[in-house]
């Protein structure tokens, strides 16, 4: 990891035990959620509480962006240094160290942004601009779900019957993705999606770069951008199966890079999915240039899961690295699972 990132992964056990949230049962992810959700709401005054509260069933749960504009929710900058404590804990219970630590260094970025930027923007780069917000009522047993959620930043979660959670949609985005100038020059929040997936095209012999190379031109952006509901792409690019062992590793090595965004026992089991589903009909797609500093795509896509990445804005600075799986965004799968085994 760079030297000039932020050193936050130090405090995941602090703040946990700050907050009173080192459960007995620390494996058990919906106990712990509910918990934090729960002292986080206690927490506030009922102004802020209505702010940070909605039904379970509110169009806006799924209401995802990762631009900066008017969103729903309680800001980390309406909170007092206790609630933002507590708001922090919380996130811990859903992200990895490893995915904290891109998340809260991606919202440090929000100050370089300014000072290279300004101020005369309709939403000027604030590092304290995100937004905390929670679906229906957070109980150990119960269904619900929680997203944080600001520029370059998205996380969503959704518990049922406080036995199974989804974790996506989940976006990462840095811009810049490299800080050329100032006292953090040199900082690659995103590095490893961008390093690794380059090590994997450029391992490519002739015949396989052919097929994983699906364009010299690199669209604008990720071309699901926020949307609810995503499908699979156009199938494009090299499959695993034509991979030899050692790029079938890369491979592999960059899908963890993302799945593992979030708590270990939630990644074994989306790790399971994908795995369950065939590695051998997952496929890599690069477009764009191969050097560092190109404007440059790529998508791995499985039959169960999509991994999309660009980067071309800001003379090829700026990243923006997505999560999607295509039953499971928001719980819809398990959603459909309880309502088919429950009577109602």
């Amino acid at each position: 990891m760079n030297s000039r990132l932020r050193p936050n992964v130090w405090i995941t056990a602090i703040v946990l035990s700050l907050a009173g949230l080192l459960p007995a049962r620390a494996h058990i992810a919906a106990d712990e959620m509910a918990a934090a959700a729960g002292k986080f709401l206690d927490a506030l005054s009922p102004e802020l509480r209505a702010k940070a509260s909605f039904d379970w069933k509110a169009d806006e749960r799924m209401n995802w962006h990762f631009i900066p504009k008017d969103r729903k929710g309680l800001t980390l900058k309406e909170m007092s240094a206790d609630q933002r404590q507590l708001a922090h804990a919380l996130l811990l219970t859903g992200l990895s160290a490893h995915g904290y630590n891109k998340a809260t260094n991606i919202m440090s970025l929000e100050p370089v942004l300014f000072v290279m930027e300004g101020a005369e923007r309709k939403f000027p780069r604030d590092g304290v601009l995100y937004y905390f917000s929670i679906f229906g009522k957070p109980e150990a047993k119960g269904t619900w779900g929680w997203r944080v959620e600001g520029h370059h930043f998205s996380a969503n979660f959704t518990i049922v019957k406080g036995e199974f959670i989804s974790s996506t949609p989940s976006f990462l985005g840095s811009n810049p993705a490299e800080v050329r100038q100032g006292a953090r020059k040199g900082v690659r929040v995103l590095s490893a999606e961008e390093d690794i997936a380059r090590e994997l095209v450029k391992s490519l012999d002739a015949e396989q770069q052919k097929a994983a190379v699906i364009d010299t031109k690199a669209p604008d952006d990720i071309l699901t951008v926020a949307q609810r509901k995503v499908t699979a792409l156009e199938e494009k690019g090299i499959y695993a199966a034509k991979l030899t062992a050692g790029q079938r590793a890369t491979l592999l090595k960059l899908i963890r890079e993302y799945v593992e965004r979030v708590r270990p026992e939630l990644a074994k089991e989306d790790l399971r999915k994908i795995e369950a589903a065939g590695v051998d009909k997952v496929q890599f797609a690069w477009a764009g240039g191969l050097e560092k500093g190109v404007r440059h795509y790529y998508r791995v896509q499985g039959p169960t899961f999509l991994l999309e990445y660009d980067n071309t804005q800001n003379n090829a600075n700026h990243i923006h690295a997505v999560w999607r799986d295509f039953n499971g965004d928001f719980g819809e799968d398990i959603l459909r699972k309880h309502l088919a085994e429950t009577p109602h």
